[in-house]
């Protein structure tokens, strides 16, 4: 059976609003989104025929502030998908103190088999579907899974044609520096990572130097997260992507495996390595696993074979909740990814103050704030599991889910 995405948040919301005695009325009204576009994407493509794609936009939840979300252009991409991912940016925003609500949108495509070309007007047909949804005040997108820094341009210099040509730069983050993009944003998402692998090391007592990790998915959270965990003295002893798996005890040269996927497109071949079964990937014995990919990688079957102390997720809902009960029997601590992968949130945070007040921050000032804000939202995360004697995963939801409830209580319904 396939993963449901959109079952699994909300087992898991369920779950947080037992733990927190979580107005029934309020519950309703999260297990709700509160808007679901649905558009079509109609893209001339480069042999003069009209392709039709189908996209979304929705907003789960904004009673804290604009909706806050990637933008994903995916073969598979479904409404139940993106909808879980909306409602998981309303409940990380949550965990991270960020003035946001959830969002998230996307295209049903590949954009491995389309042109340049091609993807600027699906990007440019999409964003004048959903702009209605979108602004500095109601809704700000990101880059996601095969979108950047350009794509985010596109977009941005199509709303703002729509409405008069000026720059509007906090319509979108995830921006390139030229036009109102954040220093630090490409990789926040990778140090926000690392920096709760190492509160997370330190809270139970191991030390991350010499350590062992396993990193699944080698694109633009993996690659960089390779250097990072090298950097602070780990041994990355497994790399897995789409293309296949590799494996080194004596630890793989980032540098050099980076090369190589800019050669062939994938880790698979490395020559300073030993191939590996994906599905192998899992048992490779380390302290650390970091699951880099899409969702539902880790289900029940997998947390059993795991060979590793601690799980740091930086995909978006990487493990079933079928899983959760293994892991916690099998005492392997997670940093779930609403806490985890946080840090590209919160730079999107700083890249749209910025753009706000028109002035942009020296670099040492992003990175001291975004080590500030992940280590709070640790801490605070950490505190939660040990009052409630809950895996942090639980904790995370039911701080997050606490936070909404509260602005929702304070703003009233209306009518």
């Amino acid at each position: 059976m396939s993963y449901d995405a959109w079952s699994a948040v909300l087992e898991r919301l369920d779950d947080a609003a037992k733990l927190t005695d979580l107005d029934p009325d309020i519950h309703r009204m999260l297990r709700t989104p509160r808007r679901v576009l649905e558009v079509a994407v109609p893209v001339r493509m480069d042999d003069g025929r009209v392709e039709v794609f189908t996209g979304w936009r929705v907003h789960h939840d904004t009673t804290r502030g604009p909706g806050k979300g990637g933008i994903r252009f995916h073969p598979d991409l479904d409404v139940h998908e993106v909808t879980a991912l909306a409602a998981d940016m309303t409940f990380k925003t949550a965990v991270a103190n960020l003035p946001f609500g959830g969002a998230k949108g996307g295209v049903r495509c590949d954009p491995t088999v389309m042109s340049l070309g091609e993807l600027e007007r699906l990007t440019r047909r999409y964003a004048l579907e959903v702009s209605p949804l979108l602004g500095p005040e109601r809704d700000v997108p990101a880059p996601d899974v095969n979108t950047d820094g350009r794509v985010m341009a596109w977009l941005m210099d199509t709303l703002a044609m729509m409405r008069g040509g000026e720059l509007l730069a906090g319509t979108v983050t995830g921006k390139p520096l030229s036009v109102g993009g954040t220093r630090a944003h490409a990789g926040a998402t990778s140090s926000g990572v690392v920096m709760c692998a190492r509160a997370a090391f330190a809270a139970i007592g191991l030390p991350l130097a010499g350590s062992r990790a396993v990193i699944q998915g080698f694109g633009k959270v993996g690659g960089p997260l390779a250097f990072l965990l090298s950097s602070a003295g780990m041994r990355v002893v497994a790399v897995s992507d789409i293309g296949g798996a590799v494996c080194n005890v004596g630890g793989l040269d980032p540098s050099a495996l980076s090369d190589h996927v800019s050669r062939t497109g994938t880790v698979a071949g490395f020559e300073r390595a030993d191939p590996l079964d994906p599905d192998d990937l899992w048992r490779v014995e380390s302290e650390l696993v970091v699951p880099a990919a899409l969702s539902g990688a880790i289900d029940g079957r997998v947390a059993e074979d795991l060979a590793t102390k601690v799980v740091v997720e930086a995909a978006n809902g990487p493990t079933t909740p079928d899983a959760d009960p293994v892991l916690d029997r099998r005492g392997i601590v997670v940093v779930p990814d609403i806490l985890a992968n946080a840090g590209g949130v919160t730079a999107s945070y700083f890249e749209w103050a910025q753009d706000r007040q028109g002035f942009a921050w020296e670099e040492d000032t992003v990175a001291i704030r975004l080590r500030s804000f992940m280590d709070t939202a640790f801490t605070s995360v950490w505190a939660k599991a040990d009052t409630l004697q809950v895996s942090l995963r639980r904790a995370a939801f039911a701080l997050a889910v606490e936070r909404v409830a509260d602005a929702i209580s304070a703003r009233g319904l209306f009518p």
